[in-house]
């Protein structure tokens, strides 16, 4: 059984994953922003094997999670969950690090961690269906100058997602990097009239998480609900990705492996 760290697992789709990892038989551990929600998610997951926390609003806190996760490592898998909407925003907000909170959390904190910790062999990117309203702006990517929109910055960040997943593919062969559109899902972030239920919604992440299926092992792919997608055409640019993670690594100080 697989070693696997999913983010954002204190609950919604990503403590689905984690149970359903957990009740599979793997070795799960958790991710919360802070102790209080380590302690819920513990008790929602409790054959989790340990939480650990830092909130991905924050670079150093997200550079202490990436040591954390290193020496609780190496990890088989890492499911690269967690993420925010600020859709009834109606400004930008800001981290401590003077960046757009959106883009630091759904984009900046997985290719940090990606960037901070040793490669999993398996790597799971959570985009969604509105990465397809997404532009990926090299010259803005924060919506600086642009006016500014939540639902559009979400959109954004989702597209920059599935282009990591694409880029780390490309660079690293031997990692199965993929991205996963859960589907709009009933859970606090999708509300409850969402068509689709918390386990459909996980569903194809712990697939691509610990199952030895050789459809499942594949790299620079785009999923929902276990099936392949055709990704949106931006994210398949090289020079694009290329620009993303140059961007990224100015941000935040620290290189792609």
């Amino acid at each position: 059984m697989a070693k696997i760290l999913v983010t954002g697992s204190a609950d919604g789709i990503g403590r689905q994953t984690a149970l359903m990892l957990a009740d599979a038989g793997h070795q799960v551990f958790l991710h919360a922003r802070n102790d209080v929600r380590a302690e819920a998610a513990l008790a929602a997951v409790p054959a989790a094997e340990a939480v650990l926390v830092g909130d991905l609003a924050s670079l150093e806190q997200t550079r202490v999670l990436a040591k954390s996760a290193a020496d609780h490592g190496p990890f088989e898998t890492v499911v690269h969950n967690a993420g925010i909407a600020d859709s009834g925003s109606r400004r930008r907000t800001l981290t401590e690090d003077g960046l757009e909170r959106v883009f630091q959390v759904n984009v900046l904190a997985p290719y940090l961690l990606t960037a901070l910790m040793p490669l999993p062999h398996r790597l799971v990117y959570l985009t969604s269906g509105m990465a397809s309203g997404g532009t990926i702006d090299l010259t803005d990517l924060q919506r600086e100058r642009r006016p500014w929109d939540g639902t559009g910055a979400y959109c954004d960040s989702k597209l920059a997602d599935i282009a990591l997943a694409f880029a780390v593919a490309r660079r690293q062969p031997e990692v199965c990097s993929n991205a996963v559109c859960p589907g709009w899902v009933r859970s606090r972030m999708g509300g409850p009239s969402a068509p689709t239920d918390l386990r459909t919604g996980a569903a194809t992440q712990v697939w691509l998480a610990g199952s030895d299926e050789p459809a499942a092992r594949v790299t620079g792919r785009y999923f929902r609900h276990m099936r392949l997608l055709e990704p949106p055409e931006p994210t398949l640019s090289v020079s694009l990705q290329e620009g993303l993670l140059t961007a990224c690594a100015e941000l935040t100080g620290m290189a792609m492996h």
